[in-house]
């Protein structure tokens, strides 16, 4: 396969059409029924106007992190590479980005969580240094019921 010529950026409200897109094009891929509608993201680019990043190629979104803080932590959700476009740094490029702009910040740790049956990003976040975590638990609580995961088939 032939490397691709992408850009890594900010990503902004426009790039919603083409985000969903992507995100529903990738199998096992979880989307929030709110939170992750145009009106749900809207809201976490207004608070994090800087640290969602993009990959772009041809006008195409082919990779995304949704990227935020609360002040102390960043988090990753929604990190994705276009299946096809994997294994070219792309996903690394677009982690290195919001990394910058979480220190561009002064948030100095971010964390992230990806499902124990997602071989190939747990695999990605192991080969590029981030630390797995076994020495704590993670909960959550349902605020709202009507904001229900669906997971591409």
């Amino acid at each position: 396969m032939d490397a691709v010529c992408y850009t890594v950026r900010a990503m902004q409200m426009e790039d919603y059409p083409r985000i969903y897109t992507l995100w529903t094009g990738i199998e096992g891929f979880g989307i929030r029924s709110i939170d992750d509608s145009k009106e749900g993201v809207e809201r976490f680019l207004k608070r994090n106007p800087e640290t969602s990043i993009v990959a772009e190629a041809e006008g195409e979104i082919i990779g995304t992190i949704l990227c935020g803080h609360d002040g102390r932590r960043g988090c990753f959700y929604h990190v994705c590479v276009k299946q096809g476009f994997r294994k070219q740094g792309i996903g690394k490029a677009m982690a290195v980005a919001a990394m910058k702009a979480l220190q561009a910040q002064q948030i100095n740790k971010v964390c992230l969580i990806a499902f124990l049956d997602n071989q190939v990003g747990n695999q990605f976040w192991k080969s590029v240094g981030w630390t797995f975590r076994n020495d704590l638990n993670y909960y959550d609580f349902t605020l709202n019921e009507e904001n229900i995961t669906q997971f591409n088939r």
